[in-house]
């Protein structure tokens, strides 16, 4: 999601991070209020309305919008469960991508691309970013539209805000969700979408919305909700301009690393010019010139690597998983009917549970080596760590945590 659009799959554990456009809250310091810690009543729920009313007028929110928009609302405890859900088990990059990329949805992307060119060759023209990259970001969130939730979005964002695990937060997607009822793009009863707030065709949060969203066909409305998805389409694209999308530059390429390349050299942090890249032996599986960019290798030495640009990391804006990021770049590659990925995954490798994933945490730190905590999430801190006790044993220093990895550590 538009740091909205990352909330969905995120929160859904299919593997990737939160995400589009958003995330963050809209203003204010929501901490103090009471909350349910888990233990949350519909007579808990109607008492936190109240004490949060003073903070959301005092954010903007008129008392009648407030008043009006919350009186329908109740304690959802089916919505604090599904928060409180995780799978203890992700999906493998490979598994994730042919998810995102395979079955029909290419083939949708394109009847997409026919049904409304006029619409995105104006959307191209004023904000740079191709219609692949906004279909393709329409298909991941939504399916083309056919899954854009039918939850009402305030009761379910006052529940989280409410029930505290992250209350903050959601508190605030709850007032940017009131301002944008206030400024009349949609009333409270048609603002729906998935349980953790994200709306509309490409499933921004409250908070991205008010940053991002435009009134693309002038209207007179940011309507993200109806089934035209006119405004949609055109608030992810300015969305991805205003983070940074470069106009006529792709998101990268599919690389070849040469014998012997220096992991060391892999991870965003690192950033090269094409030249430099090419003197180093690295080649573009398209036979084009090598942009400038850094080398992602998602499977480590035994998977594809990447080269990625501003533009790739404009789309981790979006949703910060580089697995959601490439299943965006290569669902657009399909629909713009470019090649797909070349090089082979190590399909063969189990897939490390949660608990497996802390424990490799938990042993790295007994060694000395920093994941920043453990939580069985394997983020940037983690894989550094991973690279460093590879380094310090003689090994590729590729960063791919494996079930290997996790034996030679237990030894």
């Amino acid at each position: 999601m538009a740091t909205a659009a990352l909330l969905v799959c995120a929160l859904a554990a299919c593997g990737v991070s939160s995400r589009a456009p958003g995330g963050g809250g809209y203003g204010g310091n929501f901490s103090g209020l009471p909350t349910a810690g888990g233990q949350g009543s519909e007579a808990g729920f109607q008492n936190w309305v109240q004490s949060f009313r003073p903070r959301a007028i005092s954010a903007g929110v008129s008392p009648g919008v407030f008043d009006s928009a919350m009186a329908g609302a109740h304690f959802q405890p089916s919505i604090v469960a599904l928060d409180g859900r995780q799978s203890e088990f992700s999906k493998p990059i490979w598994e994730y991508l042919d998810g995102a990329v395979g079955g029909s949805r290419i083939a949708t992307g394109r009847q997409m691309s026919a049904r409304h060119a006029s619409t995105l060759s104006a959307i191209e023209a004023r904000y740079g970013v191709p219609r692949e990259i906004v279909l393709a970001i329409w298909g991941m969130e939504s399916n083309f539209g056919a899954n854009r939730g039918s939850t009402q979005i305030v009761p379910a964002l006052a529940t989280l805000a409410y029930d505290g695990r992250r209350g903050e937060f959601f508190a605030g997607e709850l007032v940017a969700a009131l301002r944008i009822i206030q400024a009349g793009d949609v009333d409270s009863s048609h603002m729906v979408g998935s349980w953790a707030g994200a709306m509309g065709h490409t499933q921004f949060m409250p908070s991205s919305f008010l940053s991002h969203a435009v009134d693309f066909n002038g209207d007179g409305r940011r309507d993200i909700w109806s089934n035209d998805p006119t405004d949609s389409l055109a608030s992810t694209a300015a969305y991805l301009r205003q983070n940074g999308w470069r106009r006529g530059e792709s998101w990268g390429t599919e690389v070849v690393l040469p014998q012997g390349f220096d992991f060391n050299q892999v991870g965003k942090s690192v950033t090269k010019s094409g030249g430099q890249w090419s003197a180093m032996g690295v080649r573009a599986v398209n036979g084009r010139a090598v942009p400038s960019g850094s080398i992602l290798a998602p499977a480590g030495a035994r998977g594809p690597a990447f080269l990625i640009t501003e533009n790739f990391r404009a789309i981790l804006k979006y949703n910060a998983s580089d697995s959601y990021a490439l299943a965006v770049a290569y669902l657009a590659d399909g629909i713009a009917g470019r090649p797909g990925i070349q090089g082979s995954w190590p399909r063969g490798d189990r897939t490390l549970s949660n608990s497996e994933k802390a424990e490799i945490q938990r042993l790295l730190m007994a060694r000395g080596f920093d994941t920043g905590g453990v939580d069985g999430k394997l983020g940037s801190k983690s894989v550094d760590a991973v690279k460093a006790f590879q380094r310090s044993r003689g090994m590729v220093p590729d960063g791919y945590a494996d079930s290997r990895l996790l034996g030679i550590l237990r030894s």
